[in-house]
């Protein structure tokens, strides 16, 4: 069966073959917003949408900390993106290949045989990924924090590791529970350890033999600063409200190892550490580079003012996998600030590109960065003058992003959360086994009494 012909027996109408296909790789912000615009502005039969991402949801990241810390249900920073959208499909699988020249993908959906999908008009949205680094042992003891599969597994380890510590009489296991490492101070960094160590300075009240003074968090940064999204002033604040609450932030330092889970840093210390959380960058999604697209040097798609590819036709890019020029020199931040601002300039031009008319560029001035570190505490810097840290830099975080979240909703539900965190205290019940859910299952099959003790057999 053709994609096409399966696309009639979905949406039904006519020979779908003869309209214009528009493909969306990836149902992130760059991708749902364009696809969502061009579904209010095309004509009906105008052209036929399709988004393609391995999730069927769409994750709002800068909510990924408070998820992690548990402020946030999981299910409330993800969209689902079939109730959004009205005539676009929502293909759930990956695109594994990109031939433009041939206006087709490879695509590989979640079950079933892969198949081809051709196109007229590409839109590549596919985001970005961890950038890991050939660090011994970071491979198996690292986890980042860009999933909300990541965050919710973070919350759950972090409070079993407290639970470790508080079982055990070995103070070797007890140290190794407590102690914490975050690479990379950024805001995925800086937020997520502002936001855990707050989780486990809470949970501490629950814990008989855990005080504040045992929890050992460190945040190494190679650079000579932290936040450099918020300035050197305030980034220079935040950094001493975290060594003010404890946390041991190591500037111009790096990971060398972390093998066995010993933790090898460039300036030469060393310890076990029970958690291990990267943060330190990421690149564009592998796609990108399984395809026959212009890249840049650092890998990103080659991208015009117009975000559209340079040198082909028909093939339009935003948000983390493309870099798109600023028109000073340099490229816009590839963050959620400007991908949601080039999804509806990408619709337009690509409505323009159907209808041959004229492209616009894509311009945007900043207008200031905000980061949560914990409860009540945050910095800001707002049009480039307003500088907050504190209180009022968590009030403008929280309401910045509660304007910037998808759909009333996911608004409501999120309000709803953080009103309830007003009044109840942290729950702190952690679900480990909810990364393994059939292990309850499997020992229940293999475990048996022998000789008076509990033994698994195989």
């Amino acid at each position: 069966m053709t994609e096409s012909r399966n696309y009639r027996l979905v949406h039904g109408g006519g020979d779908q073959a003869e309209i214009p296909h528009v493909l969306i790789v990836g149902g992130g912000y760059l991708g749902m917003y364009t696809a969502l615009r061009l579904e209010k502005k095309l004509g009906p039969g105008e052209a036929r949408i399709t988004v393609v991402d391995p999730n069927s949801y769409m994750t709002y990241q800068p909510f990924l900390p408070e998820t992690a810390a548990g402020s946030i249900n999981p299910r409330n920073v993800v969209v689902p993106l079939r109730k959004v959208f009205r005539r676009t499909r929502v293909l759930t699988g990956r695109v594994v290949r990109i031939d433009h020249a041939e206006r087709r993908v490879g695509f590989e959906p979640a079950v079933g045989e892969p198949r081809d999908i051709d196109y007229d008009y590409l839109v590549m949205a596919a985001g970005a990924v961890s950038r890991t680094l050939p660090i011994p042992g970071l491979a198996e003891w690292g986890i980042g924090i860009k999933t909300v599969e990541e965050a919710a597994f973070l919350r759950n380890h972090v409070l079993e590791q407290l639970n470790i510590a508080d079982s055990t009489d070995d103070p070797e296991v007890r140290r190794k529970a407590l102690n914490f490492v975050f690479v990379g101070g950024g805001f995925a960094g800086a937020e997520a350890i502002a936001e855990l160590e707050d989780l486990a300075r809470d949970a501490t009240r629950i814990y008989s033999s855990i005080g504040i003074d045992d929890l050992r968090f460190y945040l190494i940064e190679a650079a000579d600063k932290i936040l450099p999204e918020v300035g050197e002033d305030v980034g220079g604040k935040a950094l001493n409200q975290l060594r003010q609450r404890g946390i041991d932030v190591r500037l111009s330092t790096f990971l060398e190892s972390a093998v066995d889970q010993r933790i090898k840093l460039s300036d030469g210390t060393s310890f076990e550490a029970g958690t291990l959380v990267w943060t330190a960058g990421v690149k564009p999604n592998p796609v990108v580079q399984a395809s026959d697209l212009p890249l840049g040097p650092k890998g990103h798609l080659d991208t015009s003012e117009y975000l559209t590819l340079n040198g082909v036709e028909n093939a339009f890019a935003g948000g983390d996998n493309a870099q798109v020029p600023d028109g000073h020199g340099g490229f816009y931040p590839p963050n959620a600030q400007n991908a949601v601002r080039q999804a509806p300039v990408l619709a337009d031009n690509v409505i323009a590109a159907l209808r041959g008319k004229d492209l616009v560029g894509y311009k945007h001035r900043n207008l200031g960065a905000v980061a949560g570190l914990g409860l009540h505490k945050g910095a800001a810097q707002l049009f480039g003058k307003i500088k907050l840290t504190g209180r009022l830099a968590w009030y403008a975080h929280r309401a910045y992003h509660l304007f910037a979240v998808p759909t009333f909703n996911r608004k409501m539900r999120v309000l709803a959360d953080w009103t309830l965190g007003l009044f109840l205290r942290r729950d702190f019940a952690a679900l480990p086994e909810m990364g393994e859910p059939r292990q309850a299952f499997e020992e229940a099959s293999t475990v048996t009494v022998q000789d008076g003790r509990l033994r698994r057999v195989s």
